[in-house]
């Protein structure tokens, strides 16, 4: 009977060896990795939310940049990744809509690339411009820039920006688009006067706005902003409605462990839940938003089908 107690232990060790290995996350710490550079609210945004989760999951969430390619670059890097549950992406809806949408061969599948974990938010944005650009509203901005065709650079870092732009011109607002890796670098360029106008989050402008080195013409909401409170709608200011959702969510790489998918629901979830989170990320202009995996998941279908018609009414064809 003896010489069996071995391997009757091993066998027992093998049954329990899967719940043990699950217990045991996070064993490192985690890669929240972003498309933008520093300085922009999806990075301010994250910087805050893992802060929150460093402090309850045991291990640091670490955010990483990685912009370039309208996220593209990022994206593939996640996809790419172990599967272990210690890569993440935070992705705007630029990634996920803009590069499978308008790529003819794009690098990943927004579906079958990537677990979904939770929607985390949607983004506010301001049309905001130079204050060295002669025009005080969205008409004589309008105006402007049918009187000066060409002459005025806007500035685009994302999948909105672009199709924003794109509407803009639908009505006979012609400009130069100016591509940017981040949101960051280009309010940076609107300020030297560079480039002169964009839509951008409360997050890089709110302070340059309130210092008069930006002009906000325009807030992206169905009522008018309490960071703003002067500042009229799109509506109110005539733009285009922008005709798909601004947004940002969590994802794993495919094939990450169901448990763990979960538990880092749970985990940020509850950070978004806490009353300082909520407070410091409100002041960015970033409205919070979360759900479970499987809401997300029927969420990503449902914004693929919108943005997949917002493109095509603009004329924006996969190249």
């Amino acid at each position: 009977m003896k010489r069996f107690l071995p391997s009757l232990c091993l066998l027992l060790m093998a049954c329990l060896a899967p719940p043990a290995l699950a217990q045991t996350w996070p064993s490192k710490p985690i890669k929240l990795v972003l498309q933008f550079p520093p300085g922009g609210s999806t990075d301010s945004v994250a910087r805050i939310l893992a802060q929150s989760m460093s402090a309850t999951l045991g291990q640091q969430v670490l955010v990483e940049n990685r912009p370039g390619a309208d996220g593209a670059i990022a994206g593939d890097f996640v996809a790419r990744a172990e599967p272990d549950g210690h890569t993440f992406f935070l992705a705007s809806n630029t990634p996920m809509m803009q590069v499978p949408l308008l790529r003819k061969n794009p690098p990943y599948d927004p579906v079958k690339s990537f677990a979904p974990v939770s929607l985390v938010g949607r983004y506010v944005y301001v049309l905001v411009s130079t204050p060295a650009l002669p025009v005080k509203d969205v008409a004589e901005l309008l105006a402007y820039a049918r009187a000066n065709p060409g002459k005025l650079g806007y500035g685009s870092y994302s999948g909105v920006t672009q199709l924003m732009h794109t509407q803009l011109k639908a009505v006979k607002a012609d400009t130069t688009l100016v591509p940017y890796k981040g949101e960051g670098p280009t309010v940076n360029d609107i300020l030297g006067n560079h480039v002169q106008f964009t839509f951008a989050t409360p997050a890089s402008t709110l302070g340059h706005i309130k210092e008069g080195k930006l002009r906000a013409l325009a807030v992206l909401l169905p009522a008018r902003s309490p960071l703003l409170p002067g500042v009229p709608t799109g509506a109110e200011a005539g733009l285009p409605p922008l005709t798909a959702g601004t947004w940002a969510a969590l994802f794993a790489p495919a094939k990450v462990a169901p448990e763990t998918l979960q538990r880092m629901n749970r985990e940020l979830n509850a950070a978004m839940q806490r009353p300082d989170v909520r407070e410091r990320i409100s002041a960015l202009g970033f409205e919070l938003a979360g759900s479970s995996p499987d809401e997300m998941a029927v969420f990503l279908q449902e914004q693929l089908v919108a943005w997949g018609k917002a493109f095509r009414d603009a004329g924006m064809t996969p190249e």
